[in-house]
């Protein structure tokens, strides 16, 4: 163990010299207040709410048996490897469905689509006011599409500001002929 001496002085004397207090600082009022901010934060913080799309379906008392017609309908046929065949004004019973079948992908390449069918639309009808209104789209999954497939076109919908859209679960007779094999049945 070390030890310090202490020297005198010519005459003798002896200095006296404070003694220096250790500096030890008591930590656990910090750990507590520590604590007592983590409680307060996770019980004041809202956590992540799960998000959700939201879906408006049409008032039963309007008659909705009025037919569209196919020039303002956009047709998407989802199918797999989020491909999507598209009939745009035209129907798939015409003559020209089998040649007027586009093929396009997720994303911005839908929404080109979309918007393009918006801007035909307008066009063709120049007495209304929103184009949004004009443009009805069609979806039609199929049994080789995805779940995901289906939620991807239901963002574009509501990304391109489309409110008239229709989810429809079956194809009719001339709509298989025009796909064809395109979209292969998973049985």
């Amino acid at each position: 163990m070390a030890a310090i001496e202490e020297s005198g002085n010519d005459k003798g004397e002896v200095k006296v010299r404070s003694k220096k207090m250790s500096t030890r600082v008591d930590m656990t009022p910090m750990v507590d207040l520590g604590f007592l901010l983590i409680t307060f934060l996770m019980l004041a913080t809202t956590m992540t709410k799960p998000t959700a799309m939201s879906v408006f379906f049409p008032d039963k008392t309007v008659d909705l048996s009025a037919p569209i017609k196919a020039s303002g309908v956009l047709t998407l046929f989802l199918g797999a490897h989020d491909d999507i065949y598209y009939l745009d004004g035209i129907a798939a019973d015409d003559d020209r469905a089998l040649s007027s079948l586009k093929l396009t992908g997720m994303g911005s390449e839908l929404r080109n689509i979309i918007f393009a069918s918006q801007r035909r639309v307008k066009s063709i009808m120049q007495n209304q006011a929103n184009d949004n209104n004009a443009l009805t789209v069609v979806i039609k999954p199929t049994n080789v599409s995805s779940y995901k497939n289906m939620v991807d076109v239901l963002d574009e919908m509501a990304i391109t500001k489309s409110k008239r859209y229709a989810l429809v679960d079956e194809l009719t007779r001339a709509e298989k002929t025009v796909l064809g094999d395109r979209i292969l049945e998973n049985k």
